[in-house]
């Protein structure tokens, strides 16, 4: 049976020897659900000093962007629980205080734009400056570690969303993105990464039999998380992603979107493209909250097929260029401020770059779109075959 990092520790700790912190979430859990604070607790008891959560809370119980946790006090655990979604992203000096090692313990999705990285990489960077072990506890990348996709960040656009220079499907585990950012991004802290134990890059996260845990509130089960890559985008318009449904980042609409007659224009950009391995289903909508909140919405589920052929990163790219030219002015890009950014657009920040918004404006060819995500594409993979684990 695979073995988590979180499991992998428990077998062998060595060498840590200190007072401990644990950076860990609602999905920090073993191939048993028990959660990783228990864990910890019993291999260090009382050395086992502070708490640190993501965006979205240590419970996964805080809905959306720029809504932060406060810190607080866990009295069943008896600890402080600071929060790194809150009045900071980088843990303070204070913080860090009496601790030797920091655990982080987070499941990514394997997408740039999942902010649960950059978290990780603030506290290599806040550990680098007082002293502190940093000890990854490697978990699976949900979809993958073969296939890259996407554009690299730009980073005149970095920002919360993207920090460091990768593309949107990154084909990394957490552990490997530390590795990354200890060899290549400048963040040398002292970094150790307790490795899984069966684990195989062409393995997507039901083939590893562990239990998913939803590591944030819409993305409830890991199906999700393949059209996530490409669905993400609409936080960047007026177009619903689904939240505020049972299917949110599967389902994608918009009040004035006629659905069926798109469709055929859809399958064609996609026949064009010679993309595959999913069946788009016209559906109506009606989101509980968020965008167009008790408006009935048309649009499509999003139904993968082939997980091994489906590029979600192209598919969100030619429905958004697709919608804007279908829509035409009911189409809107959102505004300013999104994820602590107050000048660029949403969009470009997700994105990483202008390019694709003007590319979508001008009803760019699959082939612009290719040239744009090429860009810096083959150092990147070069450097992440220096990193590679598994």
């Amino acid at each position: 049976m695979m073995q988590t990092g979180l499991e992998s520790l428990q077998k062998n700790h060595a060498g840590i020897n200190g007072s401990v912190g644990y950076l860990c979430h609602a999905a920090s859990v073993d191939s048993n659900y028990a959660h990783g604070i228990d864990v910890v607790k019993s291999i260090f008891g009382s050395r086992l000093k502070k708490l640190f959560s993501p965006q979205h809370g240590l419970f996964a119980d805080v809905q959306d962007n720029m809504v932060e946790s406060n810190h607080f006090h866990h009295s069943h655990y008896d600890l402080p629980v600071y929060s790194l979604y809150s009045d900071t992203r980088k843990p303070s000096k204070e913080m860090l205080e009496g601790l030797d090692h920091v655990l982080i313990d987070l499941q990514d999705v394997g997408t740039r734009v999942y902010t649960y990285i950059y978290t990780m990489t603030y506290m290599m960077e806040a550990c680098a400056e007082n002293g502190i072990e940093v000890i990854i506890l490697d978990r699976p990348n949900p979809i993958g570690g073969l296939k890259v996709e996407g554009n690299m960040l730009d980073q005149t656009y970095k920002s919360f969303v993207g920090r460091h220079e990768l593309p949107m499907r990154h084909g990394m585990t957490i552990g490997e993105v530390a590795l990354m950012a200890k060899k290549h991004w400048g963040i040398d802290c002292a970094l150790r990464v307790i490795e899984m134990k069966g684990w195989k890059r062409r393995h997507l996260f039901w083939d590893t039999k562990l239990p998913w845990v939803l590591p944030s509130p819409n993305l409830p089960n890991p199906e999700t998380a393949f059209p996530f890559v490409g669905t993400v985008l609409f936080e960047g318009t007026n177009v619903s992603e689904g939240r505020g449904t049972t299917k949110s980042l599967e389902t994608i609409g918009h009040p004035s979107m006629a659905n069926y007659e798109l469709l055929e224009a859809l399958k064609k950009s996609f026949e064009a493209a010679g993309l595959s391995g999913f069946i788009l289903r016209p559906v109506s909508f009606m989101p509980t909250f968020q965008k167009h909140a008790g408006q009935v919405c048309h649009g499509y589920q999003i139904h993968v097929t082939d997980y091994s052929a489906f590029s979600p990163w192209h598919v969100g790219q030619l429905m958004c260029r697709d919608f804007y030219q279908h829509l035409g002015r009911d189409f809107q890009w959102k505004q300013p401020p999104y994820e602590y950014e107050e000048e660029l657009m949403p969009i470009d920040i997700l994105n990483g770059t202008d390019q694709i918004r003007r590319w979508v404006e001008s009803n760019g060819t699959f082939t612009d779109l290719i040239s744009i995500e090429s860009e810096g594409k083959t150092d990147f993979i070069e450097k992440r075959s220096e990193i590679m684990i598994y």
